[in-house]
């Protein structure tokens, strides 16, 4: 199962987010989305777990938790829809 989780203090890493779901059992992928330019974190991430049961106890213990002083969003990833094509700025 893939989880998204969000509201994560821009200072934790990867290896981090692997660490804390870890608990909850197999990780297969942890992930902070970071800006393509700065390298920056943007505040949220993704973790896949094989195991849906474990993906759901993550999910009950660590929604709304708190880490470093902020709240996290933990919920199951929604597939990525189609995304707007981009354009504006023209002439018509």
């Amino acid at each position: 199962m893939r989880i998204y989780v969000g509201n994560l203090p821009y200072s934790v890493t990867d290896d981090e987010l692997r660490k804390i779901f870890g608990a909850f059992g197999e990780i297969a992928s942890a992930e902070v989305i970071k800006d393509q330019f700065s390298g920056q974190s943007k505040g949220f991430g993704f973790v896949d777990m094989p195991l849906d049961a474990a993906a759901d106890a993550a999910i009950k213990a660590l929604h709304e938790s708190d880490l470093s002083g902020r709240r996290l969003t933990v919920n199951e990833a929604r597939p990525r829809g189609e995304r707007p094509r981009g354009g504006g700025g023209g002439r018509y």
